[in-house]
């Protein structure tokens, strides 16, 4: 008697319809499907990790310039370290574009694009210190444990290409606490973000063994027998993407070759800026949500001196205003949502504790922080709620990271309510029992 394999299975009984549905479950393998019209399908979030601070980015306080180097005429919010006076930004504000919005100098390029953007400067979260807050901002949860933003959306809505993982990550490194920010946790591992060290410029030092030495054939016969030892098939699925994306990785990913040096210029010759090439390609790829640290560690936790913001910047700047215009010329801007912020702010007045030994840097600032959003679905051109006259606290339409998440997921098609995974008894989903859509940064 003859063995047939699960593919050969469904290409023969039912006149071959087993075999097309499932080449349709695979080209869409995600659990929910959207639950209405989405308005957009990708994601690329740019993560300035370490705490960019507001009031030197895309929150200009006027009040916090008066009062510099005075004593704030209000009671001191709870900071992790110890603060002293009041200290105003050393960054001049412009306005830009027909919204008027005001961006300090340190962000000339992307406020070029500003009537792109909706500025949100009220976000607020739980605690001061950047490992539960980043959790909260990538995981939606203070503790660890819980799966990322990316896996929740591709457990939702998988994948437009087979051939490329579905949520991919890039760091010159790592951030702090690591691989645990784009976990799939309790939710299958297909879900999981694919980690690329963004400060390779190799293609086979990006992407280890992209290029197999099996060949193709020989490798497709592995996978086949390991499908046969296992029934679910969901032990070797990593191992079917790793495969597929020796078709199709090296070509998108691969800067070195196929950019050219004008391009690399325009988004600036750094990690970062490669990262957002990468980004758009992968985008254009139907790859659902890409993630992009902005380098090892914390970068943009400047406690000693706040002129590193700008040095920062420098390298930040025109990657997100190249990645905003490309998106837009080529038409998928409408099509992806793009967030550039990181786990909180920092504190409007400078920091005194014996841990700097230069006090022109700012403390944690999780009261009030700025985010900025643009594209599929994004009402461009709009500020969103607003912190207190020196930037400390949100006041206005306080914005909670479950609300961004809800926001993104219902722009996405998602019900952030009815996107859920039954675990250990429980149906948890990325807002946990809160969050709500921010309708006012909805066009």
């Amino acid at each position: 008697m003859k063995i047939i394999n699960r593919r050969e299975m469904l290409a023969t009984f039912g006149c071959g319809f087993g075999a097309l549905a499932s080449r349709a479950m695979a080209a869409t393998p995600g659990a929910a499907g959207p639950h209405h019209t989405p308005k957009a399908k990708h994601v690329i979030y740019l993560f300035l990790n370490g705490g960019l601070s507001q009031v030197d980015s895309f929150d200009p306080k006027p009040m916090l310039t008066k009062y510099n180097g005075k004593p704030l005429p209000v009671s001191n919010l709870k900071t992790e370290r110890r603060t002293g006076n009041a200290f105003g930004s050393p960054f001049q504000f412009k306005k830009y574009g027909q919204s008027g919005i005001e961006v300090s100098e340190i962000f000339a390029k992307t406020a070029e694009h500003i009537d792109e953007f909706a500025v949100i400067r009220s976000m607020h979260t739980e605690r001061p210190n950047h490992e539960p807050s980043l959790f909260m901002l990538n995981c939606g949860h203070v503790l660890p444990g819980r799966p990322s933003m990316g896996s929740w959306l591709t457990y939702g809505l998988g994948t437009e290409n087979r051939n490329l993982p579905g949520f991919v990550v890039m760091c010159p490194g790592v951030p702090i606490i690591g691989p645990q920010l784009w976990s799939s946790t309790f939710l299958p591992s297909e879900y999981q973000g694919v980690h690329l060290a963004s400060n390779e410029r190799e293609i086979e030092k990006l992407v280890p063994f992209v290029r197999g030495k099996r060949s193709l054939e020989e490798q497709r016969r592995q996978l086949d027998l390991l499908g046969k030892l296992n029934k679910d098939d969901q032990g070797i699925k990593a191992m079917e993407t790793a495969y597929r994306m020796q078709t199709e990785a090296p070509e998108v990913l691969d800067i070195k070759s196929k950019v050219t040096p004008q391009e690399i210029e325009r988004y600036g010759d750094t990690d970062f800026g490669r990262g957002c090439i990468m980004a758009r390609r992968l985008v254009e790829k139907g790859v659902r949500m890409v993630q992009i640290y902005y380098g090892n560690g914390q970068p943009w936790d400047n406690h000693e001196d706040i002129m590193t913001h700008k040095k920062l910047a420098a390298g930040a700047d025109p990657a997100i205003a190249a990645l905003i215009a490309d998106l837009k010329s080529s038409g998928l801007l409408k099509d992806t949502i793009v967030i550039v912020g990181g786990e909180f702010g920092r504190t409007p007045t400078v920091e005194t504790s014996g841990l700097v030994p230069v006090q022109f840097g700012r403390d944690h600032n999780n009261h009030g922080f700025s985010m900025i959003m643009a594209g599929g679905g994004i009402k461009g051109g709009t500020v969103y709620g607003a912190t207190d006259d020196f930037g400390f606290k949100a006041e206005e339409k306080p914005v909670h990271p479950h609300d961004i998440q809800a926001t993104v997921l219902h722009l996405m098609g998602l019900d952030h309510t009815r996107l859920t995974y039954r675990y250990s008894g429980r149906d948890f989903r990325l807002t946990d029992v809160e969050g709500s859509v921010l309708h006012g940064v909805i066009a």
